[in-house]
């Protein structure tokens, strides 16, 4: 099935309505950053800085039965999106939820 954009009366108020309710820019970044989240092991990481607040890559690797490196890639991909945030102490890094919104959408 294909859909084509027909031009109606209707187009213009809808474009302005749009251009005066929603930033593009806004709704770009909110999209990329749902992207991100979507996949199933980032859900998780997700859920688990939810419940602990604040986690280690090791707790985390531990706590999905991954291993280290995968865990790494899918918060190097939350944090490049602000999901998460990461503080160090000594050695370790630890990483908690931005926004507890974010545990709202999922």
């Amino acid at each position: 099935m294909t859909f084509y954009l027909v031009k109606t009366p209707i187009d213009p108020i809808f474009d302005t309505r749009m251009k005066t309710h929603f930033n593009i820019k806004f709704l770009e970044n909110a999209t990329e950053t749902l992207r991100a989240i979507a996949h199933p092991m980032r859900i998780a990481i997700v859920e688990l800085l939810h419940r602990n607040h604040s986690m280690s890559v090791t707790e985390i690797y531990e706590q999905l039965e991954i291993e280290q490196a995968i865990a790494s890639h899918h918060l190097r991909i939350l944090k490049n999106k602000q999901v998460v945030q990461v503080s160090r102490q000594g050695k370790n890094s630890f990483y908690s939820l931005e926004n507890e919104d974010f545990h709202t959408i999922i």
